[in-house]
């Protein structure tokens, strides 16, 4: 795979600890309903204390019926941003790109630049390919020098009663229900899932850390 030029197509999703989540269900005008839209963003401590899971949903609200048929769009690259000095500009990224049937990752490592344009490091030292995992099947997880990656489709795990949130945005109520309705209840996402050692990431404990969807131009 020859270095690409990268160009974002949507915005920062979360800045995060070592347990955080961000969400954004088809609220981004210039890509929703698209192949680049991020629905949620999660990162948290593995089950392996010594790991730090990252994980980014995309393509949101698909139905059962449909999920079969969803695939990763191969010009898209998820990119994992990682700050461990503190000043909100990425020391190392990860990134995730699809090709027939697999999900190559790269990183994590020392972005070329920074910002919005970004080159696949097919250079860097820590590398993986994951086989993407089919709807319905088991999940297929690749590992590699302490690292481990899942690409495929999964059940949307965020939880939101939008209903209700709408009746208190319209002043109709003062609160959530307990216990609420799910309204991503039933639908799917198509995730990619790096787990990493904390050693590779660096810092004094606590990151700063954003996804991006990319679009090669």
């Amino acid at each position: 795979m020859k270095k690409t030029k990268i160009l974002i197509a949507t915005a920062i999703l979360g800045i995060a600890t070592f347990v955080a989540i961000a969400a954004d269900h088809i609220d981004a005008p210039a890509v929703s309903g698209g192949t680049s839209d991020i629905t949620d963003f999660y990162a948290f401590q593995g089950e392996n204390t010594s790991n730090i899971a990252f994980v980014a949903n995309v393509q949101g609200l698909l139905a059962p019926g449909a999920t079969g048929s969803a695939s990763f769009d191969e010009n898209v690259m998820i990119e994992f941003n990682i700050d461990n000095t503190g000043d909100n500009v990425e020391d190392l990224v990860i990134q995730a790109l699809a090709r027939d049937g697999k999900m190559y990752v790269f990183g994590p490592t020392a972005p070329s630049q920074t910002g919005l344009n970004s080159t696949v490091a097919t250079n860097a030292a820590n590398q993986l390919v994951a086989d993407i995992t089919p709807y319905g099947q088991s999940a297929m997880v690749a590992s590699s020098t302490g690292m481990m990656a899942f690409a495929g489709p999964r059940d949307d795990p965020f939880f939101m009663d939008f209903a209700q949130y709408s009746e208190i945005i319209g002043g109709n109520a003062t609160s959530f229900n307990n216990p609420g309705s799910d309204t991503f209840a039933g639908s799917n996402v198509l995730s990619v899932v790096v787990e990493v050692p904390k050693s590779m990431i660096g810092g004094t404990g606590t990151i700063n850390t954003w996804v991006e969807s990319k679009r090669k131009q």
